[in-house]
């Protein structure tokens, strides 16, 4: 194909992205604590459950971001090698307790296998998952019960704001949440009805009824994908809908850095393309169209490719500067986007070439190999 088609093509999809009804390069659906919300509802009816393996840098600041939220706390230790135990103990909430969650069973993830055992001491209407290394603003939890009830959701999650520390952090995040949205329109997921789930397993609140109707932790017990995963299950079981949302409220607490980011997308990528080859080259095809042919046409076409190349990096640009406004991004990492999605594309070839060598994903020190699960 010459450069025009190809640029002609990358400038169509662009403008099909922002033209379809549900926009997931927008930003709308987003919540924030209210301070105020405490007065409103109970918060001990909710239950934080905090999966926890060798977080000694971080637990101690997530832990003290719930000690004025009014829930009740439990830290499942998995097998941390670290101090992880003991600073939980020593952050002095009330009421808290500590679990240490036995060897890890054949056919689970770490992370599922440590909720399944919070979840069977948990006593209150809701459960709050969230990850030892987010912090929560004041009233946060509260807000998220508040919601739910007025809703009549069985789910409400939140993406975490990142870091912004360093530079991988402020440049590769924000790009990872926006094609997170682009796979799984957040609209689309929050309408009743609709095949499309997603969750945020970082900060996660669900109904513990749900929960437990569905099976447990156990009724997803080998997902790599373990927050769109549950929410698919909940909403498949039609017992109330779901909601994602953005949020500045709750923060992760670690910068990722280049390897570690790398490893973080690795390890799912090509879990979202269902293990699949033919998928993996039609998406490399995508890729290469969408984020590489524009620039080339500026650069090797003629007069028409150049004029279609530039459209196609307009409508690109426009998608993502909602994504770049909200989490207070230099306007550079617009124009650095195809960058970026070429990174992507590597970081999933990492991952089928895992798959390949037997490695269904690795995470946390743990190696989940292919057909253990």
């Amino acid at each position: 194909m010459a450069w025009e088609d190809l640029a002609a093509l990358a400038a169509a999809a662009w403008l099909a992205l922002l033209l379809v009804p549900w926009r997931p390069w927008r930003t709308a659906e987003r919540l924030e604590a209210d301070p105020t919300a405490a007065a409103r509802v109970d918060s001990s009816d909710v239950t934080v459950l905090m999966p926890a393996r060798n977080e000694a840098a971080v637990i101690a600041r997530s832990l003290a971001s719930l000690a004025r939220q009014g829930s009740p706390v439990i830290v499942i230790d998995d097998g941390s090698s670290d101090e992880t135990a003991r600073i939980a103990s020593g952050a002095g909430l009330a009421p808290f307790s500590l679990i240490q969650a036995p060897a890890l069973p054949p056919g689970w993830t770490g992370k599922l296998w440590a909720l399944e055992q919070g979840r069977q001491v948990v006593a209150s209407p809701y459960i709050l998952l969230l990850d030892a290394d987010v912090a929560l603003a004041p009233g946060l939890v509260a807000t998220l019960l508040e919601k739910a009830r007025r809703e009549r959701l069985a789910l409400v999650s939140l993406m975490a704001a990142p870091a912004m520390s360093g530079f991988w952090d402020r440049w590769w995040m924000p790009v990872f949440i926006y094609f997170f949205k682009l796979l799984y329109p957040f609209r689309l997921a929050n309408r009743p009805g609709t095949a499309t789930a997603a969750a945020a397993g970082g900060c996660l609140l669900v109904s513990t009824e749900v929960l437990a109707d569905i099976g447990g932790f156990g009724a997803l017990r080998d997902a790599v994908i373990d927050d769109c995963t549950l929410a698919a299950l909940v909403k498949a079981r039609g017992a109330g809908a779901i909601w994602i949302g953005l949020t500045r409220s709750a923060v992760m607490l670690r910068a990722a850095g280049f390897a570690g980011f790398w490893r973080m997308v690795a390890r799912t990528a090509f879990t979202q393309l269902r293990y699949s080859y033919a998928l993996l080259a039609a998406c490399a095809a995508i890729m290469l169209v969408v984020f590489v042919a524009p620039v080339l046409a500026l650069i090797a076409g003629d007069a028409v490719a150049r004029a279609l190349g530039l459209a196609a990096l307009v409508f690109m640009g426009v998608s993502y500067a909602p994504t770049a406004r909200f989490y207070g991004q230099s306007p550079v990492s617009i124009p650095a986007l195809p960058v970026a999605g070429i990174a992507f594309l590597l970081m999933t070839f990492t991952s089928a070439l895992w798959y390949a060598r037997g490695l269904r994903s690795r995470w946390k020190g743990r190696d989940y190999r292919r057909g253990s699960a």
